[in-house]
């Protein structure tokens, strides 16, 4: 994993921990992290998740990753990027498939797997750092599983 995919993993995880209100906050909580970077570097990784403002109850606007539009189905290249990104892990039990993400990711990885209209993917639940993913019938789980793998780049030998 790239340090900058290890960065954003982390920002992505932060601005869902903390109220991150700007930049300068996020340096410091990134720095509480050992990750040191630049504000602008900040800013285009913010950019590249697509990172909003959002009004807090009560409170300043804070960072935060949309919800992504339900209808909107996630070109393949993104999807292969979003997986090959952030899954470390693909598991199999009979039609379950569980992914593992670094802490906080795992929401940004179901909803791209549920908006790609995968075939044989019925749907996704996402905890923290890990997801699950249900075959639909007719697709053996050890099927999806596999497909999930090639598009993570975690067959063997398909990763450096």
């Amino acid at each position: 994993m790239s340090l900058k995919q290890q960065r954003q993993q982390t920002i992505a995880r932060l601005i869902g921990q903390h109220g991150v209100s700007n930049q300068p906050q996020l340096l410091v909580l990134l720095a509480g992290e050992g990750i040191h970077a630049t504000q602008a570097t900040v800013s285009r990784d913010l950019d590249e998740l697509g990172v909003i403002k959002v009004r807090a109850p009560g409170g300043p606007s804070v960072y935060a990753l949309p919800e992504l539009e339900t209808d909107r189905l996630v070109p393949f290249d993104q999807l292969r990027r979003v997986l090959g990104e952030w899954v470390g892990e693909v598991a199999v039990a009979g039609n379950l498939v569980m992914l593992r993400t670094p802490p906080g990711c795992a929401h940004v990885v179901a909803s791209a797997l549920d908006r790609s209209g995968l075939d044989g993917l019925l749907g996704t639940v996402a905890g923290d750092d890990t997801m699950l993913c249900v075959a639909a019938d007719g697709t053996p789980g050890a099927e999806l599983a596999d497909r999930l793998r090639d598009l993570a780049g975690l067959r063997t030998g398909s990763r450096p």
